[in-house]
């Protein structure tokens, strides 16, 4: 399966009939008569039209479907949660994807600054490890 896009995604999310299949599937595997008994208790709503959320979920990457026999069992596909999840916390923090490297560009660059202080003034800082106390 590839990365679920966000924007399918949060597509699939818009629907309040889809949030609650994802409420229900997030508590175990469901089949899919169950999944509409279960919404029918929230909203009149017909097995086919179940069924069509069911797809739309699906395609979002935000459910899997496993087939037994003539039965269908979706459960939630955590992928899609993830995608959703991660193009959250860009909104909070838009520079998150970029922290390590940037944390690691900032120690060299410090580290760069210092050994040229050092050749300019011919001083070294004394090791950590050196100093007598």
């Amino acid at each position: 399966m590839t990365h679920p896009s966000p924007a399918r995604v949060f597509e699939a999310l818009g629907d309040p009939v889809r949030r609650t299949i994802l409420r229900l599937v997030s508590g175990g595997e469901r089949s899919a008569g169950t999944l509409v008994d279960e919404i029918r208790v929230h909203t009149p709503i017909s097995q086919p039209a179940v069924s069509q959320h069911l797809k739309v979920l699906r395609e979002a990457g935000l459910v899997r479907v496993r087939s037994a026999a003539n039965r269908r069992f979706y459960a939630l596909e955590p992928a899609g949660i993830t995608a959703a999840r991660e193009w959250l916390a860009e909104l909070v923090d838009p520079l998150a994807p970029f922290a390590q490297p940037l944390d690691a560009l900032a120690t060299e660059v410090a580290r760069g600054k210092r050994e040229r202080r050092e050749k300019t003034t011919g001083t070294t800082r004394p090791d950590r490890h050196d100093r007598t106390a």
